[in-house]
Order: C-alpha cells, then structure tokens, then sequence
C-alpha cells in the first residue's frame, strides 16, 4: 500500500502558533489504523514536495508574504490540490490560500487562490481569544461544535465558490461582520482556529483523513480497535466550558470515523 504523505508546508516561514501540530496529529490517527505515513517538513527554501495532505500554519507578516509569492511560483501546491489532495489552511495560511491578503502596511499581496475569499486588514481591535463555533453548510452532519483559539487582525469575506467552516457562538471568526469562521470548498478547509486545531476537534481530523483516503466520512462502522479520545474530549470539555461558562450549548457528537 502506497504510504500517506503529509507536508507541513514551510515551518520556517508559518510556525509561529504551534500549528505544525496538526501535521503530527494527522500522522498519528493515520498510523492508529495501521496507515504508514510519511510526515514531511517542507521548508521553504526547496521545491515542495507531493503531499496528499498539506498543512499550512500562522505566521507574521513578512514572511507570510514570502510564503505566498514561493508557492505561487513553485506550483505544487495548486497541482496537487487539482489532483485531488487535501489542504488545512490555519490563520496566515488561510489568508494565503485565498486570492488576496494583506501585508503590514495594508497593501494587498496575492494568495495562491484555493479558496474563494479575500482578506484585507481590520480597522478594530486585534481578535484574540477562544472561539466556539457550530459547524455550517455540509459540515454539521460530519463535525460536532468546533473550539480553538484565533490571533489575528484580519478580516476575511467569502466569495460565492466557498462555504463556511461555522458559525461564531463566541469570539470574532473571519471578522468581517457575518458571523462565520474559516471556509471550505473541495478537500480545502481554511481556519483562523489555533490550538493546535486538530488536537481539539479530532472529528476534523477524521474528516480530513477520510477525503485523503478516498473514504466516505459518514461511514460509522466501529473500528477494530476504537480510539481512546478521552485526552481530546477532557480538553473539548475545558475548553468549552471555560469559554462558554453557563452560556454553554449542548455539544453534538458525530459518528466517529475510522
């Protein structure tokens, strides 16, 4: 069986938040179904591999813009996602896979244009803090209510080729006055949630499994050996709790996915 690749792209460009993170997560859960995986660290300075999982982290401004323009030029990234690979696009990344962003002054750079959205810089305070979301669009059948954290001054708006990941029961989300928080469109899903966001909700991260594997995300059959996500609930639980005190809505749980 061909190995599952996995690239977290450019760490030495998007690692400023942890969400390498999500790399490593993604590799585990893989490997607990028997999956060999290779997890690559795909550094900016050399072409980027062929992935069929890519991750993309937070980073700060400049190189951020760095980041855009290198991916633009390689190539790869776009090639891939047209063949069918699955991306995770967190915070700076997120505004990279989009067709524009901002960079510190406010002017506008190109993204790689994955997503139908664009980014330009917010006029308030700087969103930081815990997000609790509910899962929109084709999402609330597969993931149950999302938690992460955002920092970012951002304020991304979505075009008509995009869905949004959720819906903001607290905290600010893509900032643009519409109450919605990342997007998705094919096997691409773009966050502002940190976290790690995977270590949070391990439901995404089934889900972004099952696209690569080319497995249906509904399928609920029990595993052979079932998961012990009780390390990732009890943090869910905190966190929620925490964020949501007596507000707190009952969380849904999905199917669980092997």
């Amino acid at each position: 069986m061909t190995p599952l690749r996995i690239a977290v792209v450019y760490p030495d460009l998007l690692g400023t938040y942890g969400d390498g993170g999500n790399g490593l997560i993604l590799a585990r859960r893989a490997e607990w179904q028997g999956i060999e995986v290779v997890l690559t660290q795909a550094p900016s300075n050399a072409s980027l591999p062929e992935a069929d999982i890519y991750c993309l982290g937070g980073g700060e401004d400049g190189p951020q813009v760095r980041a855009a323009r290198s991916l633009i030029e390689d190539g790869t990234l776009t090639r891939r996602v047209t063949a069918g690979a699955v991306v995770l696009a967190v915070c700076a990344g997120y505004q990279i896979v989009g067709k524009t962003f901002p960079g510190a002054d406010g002017s506008l750079h190109d993204g790689v244009g994955l997503l139908d959205i664009v980014t330009a810089k917010g006029t308030g305070p700087r969103a930081v803090g815990e997000v609790v979301g509910e899962p929109d669009g084709d999402a609330p059948d597969l993931l149950p209510t999302l938690t992460g954290f955002e920092n970012h001054g951002g304020q991304t708006t979505l075009g008509p080729d995009v869905t949004p990941l959720a819906r903001v029961v607290q905290g600010v989300g893509n900032g643009d006055g519409s109450g919605t928080e990342g997007a998705v469109a094919g096997r691409v899903i773009g966050t502002y949630l940190h976290g790690p966001v995977l270590a949070r909700n391990p439901a995404l991260v089934d889900l972004l499994l099952a696209w690569a594997l080319g497995k249906d995300p509904t399928d609920d059959r029990p595993a052979a050996t079932p998961f012990d996500d009780s390390a990732a609930d009890a943090l869910r639980d905190e966190r929620l709790t925490a964020t949501m005190g007596g507000r707190r809505r009952r969380v849904r749980l999905p199917r669980r996915r092997r």
